[in-house]
């Protein structure tokens, strides 16, 4: 059953509709709106003023970035795992031979 999520970004509220996972839903909201929220407050330190859009498009690479971040160090626990694995499993034959 689908059910509406509302985000407020720059002051406005945007609603849109969630499958069955609303809660991951709204998190995925929150964490947006929580970039967006950084990426404006470091606008404001500085002397330009920036669109809507731009900060949007600021926030949604930063969330971008983050997540090929992650991406790449599971890869890497990944091969990790895989290669203390194999190391394990023949020290085991080893000692059962």
């Amino acid at each position: 059953m689908e059910q509406l999520v509302t985000i407020e970004l720059f002051g406005k509220p945007f609603t849109f509709k969630a499958g069955s996972e609303v809660k991951k839903a709204k998190e995925v909201a929150d964490i947006l709106a929580k970039e967006v929220a950084r990426v404006e407050s470091e606008q404001s330190v500085g002397s330009s003023t920036t669109s809507d859009l731009t900060t949007l498009m600021m926030a949604a690479l930063n969330i971008a970035h983050q997540n090929v971040e992650l991406e790449n160090n599971v890869s890497k626990l990944e091969q990790d795992i895989a290669e203390r694995s194999a190391k394990l499993i023949r020290q085991i034959d080893e000692y059962v031979q």
